[in-house]
């Protein structure tokens, strides 16, 4: 996979949202002074969709763009991005 794909992936997972898992540990010392593990939480993280990363993928990305897309205000690219999620979700539940 090429840079610029690894990109355009990266840029499409922040635009529709993504869940990670955020891991905390703990350690202490044990008597030889090593380093033990006391603790280890994992915690799913929900990154919600970013608008910025919607705004890139159509400017940098879609090469069919047209003006009218690219001049949209930030509170209208949201309304679209909703939109859409909105039929992909009505979509899923179809089949």
């Amino acid at each position: 996979m090429d840079e610029n794909e690894q990109i355009k992936e990266a840029l499409l997972k922040k635009a529709l949202g993504y869940m990670s898992d955020e891991i905390v540990m703990e350690f202490s010392l044990n008597e030889d002074g090593q380093e033990i593990l006391n603790k280890k939480k994992v915690t799913k993280k929900y990154c919600p969709p970013d608008i910025s990363a919607v705004k890139i993928l159509l400017e940098k990305f879609d090469t069919n763009i047209d003006d009218e897309i690219s001049n949209m205000t930030d509170e209208e690219l949201e309304q679209e991005k909703n939109r859409l999620l909105q039929l992909l979700k009505e979509e899923n539940n179809e089949d």
